[in-house]
């Protein structure tokens, strides 16, 4: 048997994957304000979209910022990917300094 949680996370995997798919964290936002799972992800997604946004920023520092936002770049890209994963198999993954960031925010 099933509990209710288990049955919102395996309803939502999909959602809590597209959640860290830059502007598509807005999805489970606006559509599944139900589901504490997508809604925990969907809260990653977000901050991790505002992270990419201020490294895109840093990018245009002359000189070092070119590789600093490279570096940021590929750091994001990995924990996107890691959220997804973790978001398909139905964890509840809280990402490394961001994922204090993501708790904090009231929907």
């Amino acid at each position: 048997m099933t509990t209710p949680q288990q049955k919102d996370t395996n309803k939502n995997r999909l959602y809590g994957a597209i959640s860290y798919l830059w502007i598509l964290c807005f999805i489970p936002l606006l559509f599944k304000r139900d589901s504490s799972f997508a809604l925990y992800h969907a809260r990653q997604g977000l901050v991790l979209l505002i992270a990419e946004f201020f490294a895109t920023l840093i990018g245009w520092i002359p000189f070092v910022g070119y590789y600093v936002s490279m570096f940021l770049g590929i750091i994001l890209a990995i924990l996107a990917l890691l959220g997804i994963i973790n978001a398909l198999d139905g964890k509840h993954w809280k990402m490394p300094v961001l994922g204090d960031f993501a708790q904090k925010i009231r929907i």
